[in-house]
């Protein structure tokens, strides 16, 4: 199979494609949280609806990547990798379009399949087409441009927003999807491994399937209902079940669409472990962190997302310069002190209390923001090399399926376990401290009854007037000292991302066959 020199016009046309692919999910992934109180008054959409219509795609997304990264592998990259782009494209504009939240909510389900195609597709095909001595360069190229395009999405949500274009966040997709697939039909060549079965693991394709999809719905529902919930059991105990007979047909099919061999490998194994704890850090620290400055410290949501420049403008001069030094000098040190740092970032994000706005933010958020950042750009591109450089090429989009399933289930694991958490320590502050105002017993109820609204928490109606903004500081000090133990928790996440890089990443990667 022929691999091509970064520099090449070749290398630049696959590196362009993937980078335009991944830049429509990313976009879409972090500038949709910005526009939903928009979208919500536009669409007479409820809360429940807003957390379908960002969840619907992630548990499609993480029910289905691990089928799109062996297809590529098994029937052509550049080919399952377009019908991931067409698909993703469709649902985005029928999403633009869409005239009420239910069908808002079945187009983003259909975004999520194009997704599950397109996302593993991006990374294997630059894995298996770039030269093995650049593709850490190649790698912290496409995660530097990824990660601004990501970083940069809360700001241009924030901007359309404010100007009543929330549908734009979707119909951007759909220019930015043609280039990629202009490119990639003239000018990219297909990439399959001849040597592999060609042969589909349907057995194993529907219980991956249904597994993810049960452990995605049980995680998502635990924030409404609670873990005794018989919905959330049932749930993740059919999860459970179904990832453990997709376990025993990989091990006895003759096609299996996930190698368990690739697993002995201790540097990918480890690899994925650091990517779910750092990811699961990432995910809840930066979920409070913007809860905090728009609900609570008095940012705009264009504000908000302009706090995070400074982690774009790390990424952008330190992720391609980072892959390059893990060319040379091997992953281990890069990846031991990248999640440090970014445990250390957000461990001094945890300290930060009540300010009083965006004039304070460059002696309370920023340095944090900046150690995080630094961290993060340290991490990214060795990281996903790592990963990608431990197994053989035929099994690229295996490999990157199984990283990126992980970063969802991450982000799953963040917002249902820490949400749930989040509401009970928000709620415990309130209960302490309510006992101290001179309200009835039934008005106490009311006031602890918002904290599952954490920092959109309201005063109840039946508050008597002179009691209310008593009422909104003890929300606001609940609110923060939820955000500071979450923050510390998540910070946790990332210094054990580094153990890992410790116990099982080595300079020298032996690929597994």
């Amino acid at each position: 199979m022929a691999t091509y020199p970064l520099g090449s016009a070749k290398g630049k046309w696959i590196m362009v494609s993937a980078i335009l692919a991944s830049a429509m999910a990313f976009i879409d992934a972090t500038a949709l949280n910005v526009v939903l109180p928009s979208l919500q008054k536009s669409l007479n959409a409820t809360g429940t609806d807003l957390f379908w219509l960002l969840n619907a795609y992630l548990l499609m997304l993480a029910s289905l990547i691990l089928i799109g990264g062996s297809l590529g592998d098994k029937l052509g990259r550049k080919k399952i990798f377009m019908a991931g782009i067409v698909i993703f494209i469709a649902g985005s504009a029928a999403c633009g379009m869409a005239p009420g939240i239910i069908y808002l909510i079945a187009f983003r389900i259909v975004q999520g399949i194009g997704g599950a195609l397109m996302i593993p597709g991006s990374l294997s095909l630059i894995s298996s087409s770039i030269n093995e001595k650049e593709r850490g360069r190649a790698i912290g190229t496409w995660s530097a441009v990824t990660t601004i395009v990501t970083m940069g999405g809360p700001v241009l949500g924030g901007a359309l927003a404010d100007a009543g274009l929330w549908r734009f966040i979707f119909f951007i997709n759909v220019p930015i999807g043609l280039a990629a697939l202009i490119i990639l039909w003239f000018q990219v060549p297909e990439s399959r491994d001849t040597d592999v079965d060609k042969a589909v693991d349907i057995p194993g394709a529907i219980t991956i399937a249904l597994g993810l999809a049960l452990l995605t719905f049980g995680f998502l529902r635990v924030p409404a209902v609670g873990w005794g919930s018989m919905q959330v059991i049932c749930s993740l105990g059919a999860g459970v079940l179904f990832f453990i007979a997709f376990i025993v047909i990989q091990r006895k099919s003759r096609h299996p669409m996930m190698p368990l061999q690739l697993f002995s490998n201790l540097t990918f194994s480890g690899a994925n472990l650091l990517t779910f704890f750092l990811y699961a850090g990432l995910g809840s620290g930066m979920l409070f962190l913007s809860l905090n400055l728009v609900q609570v410290q008095g940012y705009s949501q264009l504000q908000s997302g302009l706090t995070f420049l400074p982690f774009t403008v790390l990424m952008v001069a330190i992720a391609r310069f980072a892959g390059g030094l893990a060319d040379k000098y091997g992953p281990r040190r890069l990846l031991i002190l990248g999640p440090s740092l970014a445990g250390a970032g957000l461990l001094v994000l945890s300290f930060v209390k009540q300010t009083s706005g965006p004039s304070d933010y460059w002696t309370t958020f920023f340095p944090g923001i900046i150690v995080f950042g630094l961290g993060m750009s340290f991490t990214v591109a060795p990281l996903t090399a790592t990963v990608m450089g431990s197994v053989s090429d035929h099994f690229s989009g295996t490999a990157s399926g199984v990283n990126n399933a992980l970063t969802r289930i991450a982000n799953v694991f963040a917002n249902a376990i820490f949400g749930a958490l989040a509401v009970l320590f928000f709620s415990g502050v309130l209960q302490a401290e309510i006992k101290n105002v001179p309200i009835s017993a039934k008005e106490k109820q009311a006031v602890v009854a918002e904290s599952a609204n954490l920092g959109n928490a309201k005063v109840p109606g039946i508050i008597n007037i002179s009691q209310k903004q008593r009422i909104e500081k003890l929300y606001h000090a609940g609110f923060i000292s939820a955000y500071q133990k979450i923050l510390k928790l998540s910070a946790a996440l990332g210094f054990l991302a580094a153990l890992m890089a410790v116990f099982f990443i080595k300079d020298s990667v032996v690929k597994k066959e």
